[in-house]
């Protein structure tokens, strides 16, 4: 939920929107007859968020915990059922309902032993989304399995967005969540989601006032 709220600026921030919906799967095994089943039950669950630019963060991300408290009890209504009722306008271009996800690896990872074989898990060469932006942060270990912190990754569609634009939503992000962290009751309006680079830019570069032309008004 905080990975959540701490998203919701970032997009608020980029987008100038203060109401979206980001998508986000749930493991769907709720119920404790599921537990000796084999197979994969995951869902997806679609998180509407609104933004105030000028409460704080600690506000957000009460509102974020409630709406999600409230999505997640409702967590065993299949994606496609929602679809049908909702009837949005279909494309294959993109998601419906929502075009951003964010998800959350918050399991260690499951080891299998079989005497005499050495098994490990292989990444795929090849990364693909089915969304816009696809934020994935997974929760890292230590030997003795106490928390070190999180590894975030985003896939994106490279026909929408460039590398240069994904790595601004990374510092973004990092950036929210440390200052969440660092001063909870912030203002969501007063989150820096700029890189000192772009900082300078705009305010040495495009915005430079230390320029004067002689006989000529600011009219002109």
């Amino acid at each position: 939920m905080v990975l959540h709220a701490a998203l919701a600026v970032v997009l608020s921030r980029f987008s100038g929107s203060y109401d979206f919906a980001v998508g986000t799967p749930t493991a769907g095994r709720g119920e404790r007859v599921l537990d000796d089943l084999v197979g994969m039950f995951v869902g997806t669950v679609v998180l509407r968020t609104r933004v105030d630019p000028g409460e704080e963060f600690t506000d957000l991300l009460s509102r974020v915990r409630d709406v999600d408290l409230q999505a997640f009890a409702h967590g065993d209504v299949p994606f496609e059922r929602l679809v049908e009722v909702l009837d949005p306008v279909r494309s294959q271009s993109y998601s419906p309902l929502f075009q951003v996800s964010l998800a959350l690896q918050n399991h260690l990872d499951s080891r299998l032993t079989l005497n005499g074989l050495h098994i490990e898990s292989i990444e795929p060469a090849v990364v693909s989304t089915q969304f816009d932006l696809d934020f994935v942060a997974a929760e890292q270990f230590d030997n003795d399995g106490l928390p070190a912190g999180l590894v975030v990754q985003l896939t994106y569609a490279t026909d929408l967005f460039e590398e240069s634009t994904a790595s601004r939503l990374m510092y973004a992000f990092e950036s929210v969540l440390t200052t969440a962290v660092a001063e909870p009751d912030r203002r969501v309006e007063m989150f820096e989601v700029e890189s000192v680079v772009e900082r300078g830019l705009v305010l040495g570069g495009v915005n430079e006032t230390d320029r004067c032309v002689d006989g000529v008004t600011l009219a002109d």
